[in-house]
């Protein structure tokens, strides 16, 4: 029998059929396609040395990282709180479309269906795996489905490390906090922490790998010295450097308290904002209040830079895997914070503001082929972005309905003309525009503010209220979000239909 058909064998013709009746995401074509390591930290502001954020900050890692590619030096999140933003980068949609302002809405539950981003990857041939905070860390807020794999987040605690050293429990005398011991003197107060159990840092004396973080980033580093045929994604997400600032010892003694320099506050900033403003300011102040009053302030800035280094390690070691492993020269590496942390600025501690402290964050790419290593762009973007412009750099069908823009253009040309403001929304029609020289807040009652960051970086001047820059302010407003969706988590609010 004759098995050549026009040139053809018949078991090429054979494989043609078969090959031609799978998705298009599982096709043998797609082994050209990049991976994705993605790595997300939690609450780290601009303090990374790379951004120059701070004199003393040690971040070598991230900033190997960004030597890499490219640095965004003027990325924002679009929204200042945990479960917005990453509901808003996961899915590409921002608060004001979804109603999710708040961290207890679950939104998978909220948009049955929606597409995210792992599961879009998922969906098209991609293996997907994650590890530890990608999703707010909450039970139930990971939609297991978008995942062939997932690491569980691993939570520190002083008892948990103690019993999983010695198998004993015992007290836990803080050496570095509070002048009682650990959270028993955190209740103890008249006026505790809003959340006490969370508020909470100090040294551990451990190895950087007997940490939560640590053992998610073990387990990445497994997936990456044997990863799969297919193209895959992999979302690893360290939870430092949030609360509780726990770390191993050696990241604390990089920062001797009497040589740590703190932020530049300006007593009387506030006297300038309006309600809102002022209402955002205030939010868990009395966190901050507390530091003061118990003269801690050094001890919690020394806990957050400690926690920060630490992070830094871990981004360290991911790199080191990739490198080392088979993939290593087809994998677009992706870093980026959920949102920055006041400490102390506008008399404040957290996030949850529409300043530049809570809304700038460090965002790198560095894409094999797209992007040329040591490039900076100060042009806006908002972490929003990071979908779509995956979506592209992989080569995967479009998704319907994202609020970002893909940043191709400027990953190609970082001197790319920037087309719009980076938006966040911190509650239902409370507003943040940034561009290279304002940032322009409008509150959900009409209150104002306008900073001129080329000549007032710390944003201590509110020009709102200035004749001279009216002009400014209406320029900028036409870029606020017409659609200001209703809260999902308001009593009796009924979710819309997923889009």
């Amino acid at each position: 029998m004759n098995t050549n058909v026009c040139g053809f064998s018949l078991a090429c013709v054979c494989s043609w059929i078969v090959l031609s009746g799978l998705p298009s995401g599982l096709l043998r074509a797609d082994e050209h396609r990049p991976n994705v390591l993605m790595i997300i930290v939690d609450d780290m502001n601009d303090w990374v040395g790379c951004l120059n954020g701070h004199p003393q900050v040690q971040t070598p890692n991230i900033d190997r990282l960004a030597a890499r590619g490219l640095l965004f030096t003027n990325a924002h999140v679009p929204a200042p709180v945990c479960n917005p933003c990453r509901v808003s980068v996961l899915t590409g949609r921002n608060p004001n479309s979804t109603g999710i302002y708040a961290n207890n809405v679950v939104w998978h539950e909220a948009f049955p269906g929606i597409t995210s981003l792992p599961g879009h990857f998922r969906a098209n041939g991609y293996h997907v795996v994650g590890g530890g905070k990608v999703n707010h860390h909450t039970p139930g807020f990971n939609r297991r489905s978008d995942w062939d794999e997932y690491f569980d987040q691993v939570f520190d605690s002083h008892y948990q490390t103690e019993l999983a050293l010695t198998g004993k429990v015992k007290k836990f005398q803080w050496p570095a906090g509070f002048p009682l011991n650990q959270l028993e003197a955190v209740r103890s107060l008249s006026k505790p922490p809003q959340n006490p159990n969370e508020f909470d840092w100090g040294p551990f004396d451990v190895d950087d790998d007997e940490m939560g973080d640590g053992k998610m980033v073990q387990w990445a580093k497994q997936f990456l010295a044997a990863p799969p045929k297919q193209p895959f994604f992999l979302a690893a997400g360290i939870y430092r450097p949030h609360l509780p600032f726990y770390a191993p010892r050696k990241y604390f003694d990089l920062y001797p308290l009497d040589q740590i320099t703190p932020p530049l506050i300006k007593a009387d900033d506030l006297d300038d904002l309006p309600a809102g403003g002022q209402a955002m300011a205030a939010d868990r102040r009395g966190d901050y209040e507390l530091v003061l009053r118990e003269g801690k302030y050094r001890e919690l800035l020394q806990a957050y830079l400690a926690s920060i280094s630490y992070a830094d390690a871990l981004v360290g070691q991911l790199l080191d895997a990739l490198d080392a492993s088979p993939s290593a020269n087809n994998t677009i590496v992706v870093f980026w914070s959920d949102h920055g942390w006041h400490l102390g600025e506008k008399q404040h501690l957290h996030k949850f503001t529409l300043w530049e402290r809570s809304t700038r964050i460090p965002l790198i790419i560095a894409a094999p082929k797209t992007t040329q290593p040591n490039t900076r762009t100060a042009r806006p973007v908002s972490a929003v972005d990071l979908f779509p412009t995956l979506n592209e750099l992989c080569h995967l069908p479009e998704v319907t309905g994202l609020d970002g823009a893909s940043l191709i253009a400027l990953l190609k040309d970082p001197a790319t003309p920037g087309t719009r403001p980076a938006l966040t929304t911190h509650g239902q029609g409370n507003h943040a525009l940034r561009t290279e020289r304002w940032r322009y807040i409008r509150y959900a009652d009409g209150g104002e503010e306008l900073y001129d960051h080329q000549q007032d970086p710390h944003e201590w001047t509110n020009l709102a209220d200035s004749a001279e820059y009216q002009d400014t302010k209406t320029e900028l407003a036409r870029w606020l979000p017409v659609e200001n969706a209703e809260p999902l988590d308001k009593p009796n609010r009924k979710p819309p239909k997923d889009n």
